[in-house]
């Protein structure tokens, strides 16, 4: 099968094998293919939903039966997903000591199913629950299961609301994410970035520190990101391709 981008992945896989320290940053591109919309495009949950009224931690506390009607669907999309052939390349790179780590975006939980195991949820986890009052932690299945006319979810303990795992807006990145990831970045001789924009701050400023620091960055999106001028070698294609092709190259 001809790959019009062939020779770039063949140049950035000789930037990898050049690497001591590789880590990928990642966001909703690489889990579009298992099914899950990036909420930002046509069909995406913020075209249904307002971020405002369902995405904020104030609208949670103020208005929690509207946002666990978002919470809800985004947990039935979540769980009919599975890993796709990006989520596999990746954990088999990491398996090989070909990469170091992967910095997500996504709360999707895919790139643990699919093996990785050092991967840093920089926005948290849609698979982890627990009680806002008591702190008391909840199966995620209980999330899919609970009736439309039961939200929102409630806590059996306390009564309080129970509420996912990831960051809501208005809410501060986990410490001990943002202090891996700023470690990382500061020895990381190559950053890959993987189906992201680079629209959200502070994840999108990594492949900048490790550029800064003296490192190359590869970039894989389907389209055009905010990261103009920054990688040294682009792929414009899609991630579930040029994934296992790396992966080929790099481990034979």
């Amino acid at each position: 099968m001809s790959r019009p981008w062939q020779a770039l992945a063949e140049e950035a896989a000789a930037l990898w094998r050049r690497a001591g320290c590789v880590i990928a940053l990642t966001g909703a591109g690489v889990s579009v293919p298992s099914g899950i919309p990036d909420f930002r495009s046509p069909g995406g949950l913020w075209a249904r939903y307002d971020p405002a009224e369902v995405a904020t931690i104030q609208a949670l506390r103020q208005r929690p039966k509207r946002v666990w009607e978002f919470i809800r669907e985004a947990v039935l999309v979540f769980g009919q997903a599975r890993p796709n052939a990006a989520h596999r390349a990746l954990a088999a790179l990491e398996a090989s000591g070909r990469l170091e780590a992967v910095i997500t975006q996504n709360i999707d939980n895919l790139h643990q199913e699919a093996g990785s195991r050092r991967v840093i949820e920089f926005h948290g986890s849609g698979k982890r629950f627990y009680c806002m009052d008591c702190r008391k932690q909840f199966d995620p299945a209980g999330a899919a299961s609970i009736a439309a006319e039961a939200l929102p979810w409630r806590c059996d303990a306390c009564s309080g609301v129970i509420r996912p795992d990831f960051v809501f807006f208005g809410e501060q990145i986990p410490t001990a994410a943002l202090s891996e990831s700023l470690e990382l970045a500061g020895r990381a001789d190559l950053a890959v970035i993987v189906g992201t924009s680079g629209e959200v701050a502070p994840a999108n400023s990594i492949p900048y520190q490790v550029k800064a620091a003296g490192g190359k960055v590869v970039e894989i999106n389907l389209g055009a990101s905010s990261y103009a001028g920054l990688p040294d070698v682009v792929l414009r294609a899609p991630a579930e391709e040029v994934l296992p092709v790396l992966e080929e190259l790099l481990l034979g």
